[in-house]
């Protein structure tokens, strides 16, 4: 046990570390050769989504002391996507450096990873990838829908379909107010197919978060008895020494990367992935997305594509179902914390609701929730939800209107006498790593609301920013280069044609090299919004979209 070297050294610090540990109530039979196990856990009061966490760090340890290990519970920093500025994704690094260093410097044979909230979850498979100590995810879970007048409310989802009616004036502030207390019935997380139901799926399809685990609502008693069955594995984990190295293979990211197209995921997971994959030193690019959406039918009816939301996936079967859908173009032989393969993992799956969970030969669509597109706009690559958006506009030619930044798009986008129509391409600039800074959930670009009152519900809008996972629309985001390091969005201008092309994998930027290569001439790149601390270290640092946004210095060499 990797813990030994800590306590069964014969010098005084062997000792003394003992006696540190026996001050908090500890007996000497904790150290008689049992596991060490981490509870690494990002509750917190901050975030909603983690705030369940608590209970389920206790049955966690329920069943750690139960298989005959130790249970030591740490914090580490929680990330609150609604509550931090500019964007939890600034902080994302910061928290996997955390969880690594807290797991590399303590004396812990194992670590069960607890996170709940969009960022919460890669930062802990980063950390702990990089770590390479036996570890575990679970999370908070799904919280309930909410309920406001009968209407079955998907946080995030229907949260913005309303704000949108109410910024066009057909709903009143008193309604709005009743939504606000109707929409979020519990602590968890939301509820529709948003980044945090997204991450915690394909940790479970990455072999990291026993199987069965991600859907279950946060209220759920089977959540906890999900823990304390989690506690008891563990122990086992740090017997075998099952290491994440050995769990996150090529083989494992292609089936993620599967259930991502066929859940109609989040494009928040593609930078996660992509994350995820190179601290585990797996080579991943935006082309294995692409391919593999092209192969994979799309086959999870939830919100915001479809109508469903995350209770309604577990009662249908949640991740066993949809693997047992995808099982022919699956790695079977791909290990998971069970100790089992996902073959064996699976065998007893089944789908009770296939309107949830539609048959592969039924899909809802043949092909994927994430399109990968290049052209003279995105030489490295921009993502769109074809799923999401509105399919008669996944074609479309029109002229841009341009806002140099995410303040002059709040400032302009409700004005009267805004030079926009239905046709228009909205493009913001200065949205993504480097220019947020920290690539921001500003790519759901609002509509103008003179076009809301006209009843226009949807426009194509592009950005090198991120949009939620809850969110939904015809919209172009993570342009790389972005437009903060001079990519050819920084040299887009108002009245510029802009084509859109889905199918083909398109967005083009309709203006002459010539007239391009003036403006480059011209360009000046923005002042750095850090100049100290750990804003400069993330400036300094940080890829682009298309690498993950992880630090150049945190990839294994």
């Amino acid at each position: 046990m990797r813990s030994r070297a800590w306590f069964d050294t014969p010098e005084y610090y062997g000792f003394s570390r003992r006696a540190w540990l026996r001050s908090e109530g500890f007996s000497s039979a904790v150290f008689d050769g049992r596991p060490i196990i981490g509870l690494c856990n990002s509750w917190s009061e901050l975030t909603n989504c983690n705030a369940s966490l608590r209970p389920i760090a206790d049955a966690v340890k329920r069943g750690v002391w139960m298989a005959g290990g130790f249970p030591l519970e740490f914090p580490v920093m929680s990330l609150a996507e609604m509550l931090m500025k500019p964007t939890a994704m600034l902080f994302r690094n910061l928290m996997s450096m955390e969880v690594e260093e807290s797991i590399r410097a303590n004396p812990l044979d194992a670590v069960m990873l607890l996170s709940g909230c969009d960022k919460t979850t890669p930062a802990m498979l980063m950390g702990a990838a990089s770590a390479d100590v036996p570890a575990m995810l679970l999370t908070s879970g799904p919280m309930l829908a909410g309920d406001w007048h009968g209407r079955k409310l998907g946080a995030g989802t229907d949260g913005r379909k309303l704000f949108d009616l109410y910024r066009a004036g057909e709903i009143d502030q008193a309604a709005m107010d009743e939504v606000e207390c109707a929409l979020g019935r519990s602590q968890g997380h939301c509820t529709v197919m948003g980044t945090a139901s997204t991450m915690a799926i394909l940790a479970e399809a990455l072999g990291m978060s026993p199987s069965g685990s991600a859907a279950i609502p946060a209220p759920d008693s089977r959540r906890l008895a999900m823990a304390e069955e989690a506690g008891r594995r563990i122990v086992d984990l740090a017997r075998e020494d099952l290491r994440p190295s050995r769990i996150l293979t090529r083989a494992a990211f292609e089936n993620a990367l599967r259930v991502q197209m066929a859940i109609g995921g989040s494009t928040n997971a593609v930078v996660h992935l992509l994350a995820i994959a190179g601290r585990a030193g797996v080579p991943l690019t935006l082309d294995d997305f692409d391919r593999i959406s092209r192969e994979t039918p799309w086959l999870v009816n939830l919100k915001p594509s479809g109508e469903y939301l995350m209770e309604d996936f577990y009662s249908a079967g949640g991740v066993p179902a949809v693997l047992r859908e995808l099982l022919p173009q699956l790695h079977t032989d791909a290990l998971t914390v069970s100790g089992k393969t996902v073959g064996e993992s699976i065998q007893a799956a089944r789908c009770h609701n296939h309107d949830v969970i539609r048959e592969r030969t039924k899909p809802l669509s043949t092909e994927g929730g994430t399109a990968i597109l290049y052209g003279n706009l995105a030489p490295d690559g921009a993502v769109i939800k074809p799923t999401a958006a509105s399919p008669e506009l996944l074609q479309h030619r029109g002229r841009a209107l341009v806002f140099e930044s995410r303040a002059e798009l709040m400032e302009k986008v409700d004005s009267d006498l805004l030079p926009v129509d239905a046709q228009t391409v909205l493009v913001m600039k200065s949205g993504g790593p480097k220019g947020g800074p920290g690539m921001p959930e500003w790519g759901q670009i609002p509509l103008p609301k003179k076009l809301l009152r006209q009843g226009v519900r949807d426009m194509v809008r592009l950005s090198d920013a991120r949009m939620s996972g809850t969110s939904f629309g015809t919209v172009v985001l993570h342009i790389s280069p972005e437009s903060a390091v001079g990519g050819p969005l920084a040299l887009v201008e108002t009245g510029d044609e802009i084509q859109l092309d889905v199918a083909g994998r398109r967005i083009d930027l309709l203006v002459p090299d010539a007239e391009l290569q003036s403006r480059r001439a011209k360009w000046q790149p923005p002042a750095a919004a850090y100049v100290r601390g750990y804003g400069k270290l993330f400036l300094d640092h940080v890829e682009q979209a298309n690498l993950g946004c992880d630090f150049d210095f945190l990839k294994p060499r």
